[in-house]
């Protein structure tokens, strides 16, 4: 009836009853013809297949009156051998396992430290009793406060200071009523973007900036990113004039400028930003009547010899309006630990932390991982080691990766803090555009196994730069590093 209703609609007049009956029969009767013609005919059994079905039977104990059958459905969808599914090129070669000299893809594109696990795993592995004390099963497996154990948030806040205090090499004092724990960086991008822009607001962020920020501020928040290009002329650095034009652009547009987003250190660039340009971007804030996220995920990441200021010690030692400034923070970067995803918020703004407390709900931290890092944290001796041997291995790694650069000709930033280089290969690729630098990607990926970040996804507006972590390298892979590069070095040349 299904076929035959429509069909009564479409035949009009007298007979339409009649037809709408008959042209139903007749396509079912050619659809069984069809079938018939192309199923496949079973075999006849032969003698051999029967003696060979009998004593399969008898093994599996057939005897007791059960026979396998022949299953209809094989006889009308008989079964070819169609060779394995395809996979893409570029595909097998991140399925690959990387490092270590192998044929695999080297995994530069994700800024990680991978250079100071040894130090971290020690560690664990040397204070397991310590860092299990009092745990029982109410501490860690019930329901806890979804923006931290209570008895924790006082320690934690404090070790979180000594950490910092640490890392500037000055003290640093955090009030703990002001600190949001957040399940990484992400999450706390996400949540000052929730509270303090509106949908269809902006946020001015200078570029290039780390693509993740267009996940963090955009995906779920709907607010929008003004991309403030810095140019290589300028080193990349943070300009006021440019981000004063981003503003009344976007104002004269009819959108809503709430804040500005800087990273310090910069990533992918490196850049450590002055005091006096935190103290120019105050004045610009207060001036706008805007708010600041200050991104400090590589406090204790800094290398350069130049001195890392944060916004926590400035709001100390300046007079400036404190409840426009707010921190992140991830310990999981600096203590290359990212897998616990420990990140936070500090605040000066009293709306700002009640909001983002409820909004943890959705982001919380688990109680082990807590725990586990307020050991760690305490531990004072292993701290101070930690920040220094790290910083020394990030200071060699590189250097060694520069010499690698300088090897083959290409240019880069020098790197201060973080875990990226910001390398600037226009020299290779075929046109000065958006496209030549992705084209470049390709050949990095499929010729030499190298997996980047081209520029244009950092809303860089000069083509032919590239982010690479290096800390994701062991110092074994920088001669395979160095051979992969001038083999598409060599490509791009023979190719221009």
């Amino acid at each position: 009836m299904r076929i035959i209703v429509p069909l009564q609609g479409v035949v009009q007049g007298r007979g339409g009853l009649v037809l709408g009956s008959v042209i139903p029969c007749a396509l079912f009767y050619f659809l069984q013809l069809y079938l018939k013609r192309n199923r496949t005919s079973p075999q006849p059994q032969t003698d051999d297949a029967a003696g060979e079905s009998g004593e399969v039977g008898n093994e599996e104990g057939v005897g007791s009156g059960l026979q396998r059958t022949v299953s209809n459905r094989s006889l009308v969808l008989p079964r070819g051998s169609g060779g394995p599914a395809h996979v893409s090129i570029r595909g097998s070669l991140v399925a690959k396992a990387a490092g270590n000299g192998g044929d695999g893809v080297l995994e530069m594109g994700v800024d990680e430290n991978k250079l100071s696990y040894d130090l971290v795993g020690d560690w664990l592995q040397e204070n397991a009793m310590l860092w299990a004390e009092g745990w029982n099963m109410s501490g860690i497996a019930t329901s806890q406060p979804s923006d931290g154990l209570m008895q924790l948030k006082v320690i934690i806040p404090q070790a979180v200071a000594g950490f910092m205090s640490e890392a500037v090499e000055r003290a640093v004092s955090f009030n703990p009523s002001q600190i949001v724990l957040t399940s990484g960086a992400s999450s706390a991008i996400e949540m000052l973007s929730f509270c303090l822009a509106d949908p269809g607001n902006a946020f001015l962020v200078p570029s290039p900036y780390n693509p993740g920020f267009d996940r963090d501020v955009k995906w779920r928040t709907g607010v929008e990113i003004i991309p403030v290009p810095c140019r290589s002329a300028d080193n990349f650095n943070v300009s006021i004039t440019a981000l004063d034009r981003a503003f009344n652009q976007a104002k004269k547009r009819g959108q809503k400028v709430r804040g500005v987003i800087i990273s310090n250190p910069s990533n992918p660039v490196g850049n450590l930003i002055t005091r006096e340009g935190l103290l120019d971007l105050v004045d610009f804030a207060r001036d706008k009547n805007i708010h600041i996220i200050s991104n400090e995920i590589f406090a204790g990441s800094s290398y350069g010899g130049e001195e890392f200021v944060s916004f926590a010690e400035l709001t100390e030692s300046v007079d400036i309006d404190c409840d426009r400034v707010h921190i992140v923070y991830d310990l999981s970067n600096d203590l290359s630990l990212p897998g616990f995803r420990t990140g936070l918020i500090y605040s000066f703004n009293k709306h700002v932390v009640a909001a983002a407390t409820k909004l943890t709900r959705f982001s919380s931290v688990s109680a082990p991982t807590q725990r586990i890092l307020v050991s760690m944290l305490s531990d004072t001796k292993f701290i101070e080691n930690y920040i220094k041997t790290n910083r020394e291995k990030l200071r060699r790694a590189t250097a060694m990766f520069v010499a690698v650069l300088q090897e083959l000709g290409i240019q880069c930033m020098k790197s201060r803090g973080g875990f990226c280089c910001w390398v600037d290969m226009s020299c290779l690729i075929r046109s000065y555009s958006e496209k030549g630098e992705l084209e470049l990607g390709d050949k990095l990926l499929s010729i030499g196994k190298v997996n980047v970040t081209p520029g244009s996804l950092c809303h860089c507006i000069e083509p032919g730069w590239f982010r690479f972590c290096f800390a994701a390298l062991s110092e074994d892979d920088f001669p395979v590093i160095m051979v992969r590069l001038r083999k598409v070095s060599e490509t791009c040349k023979v190719c221009s």
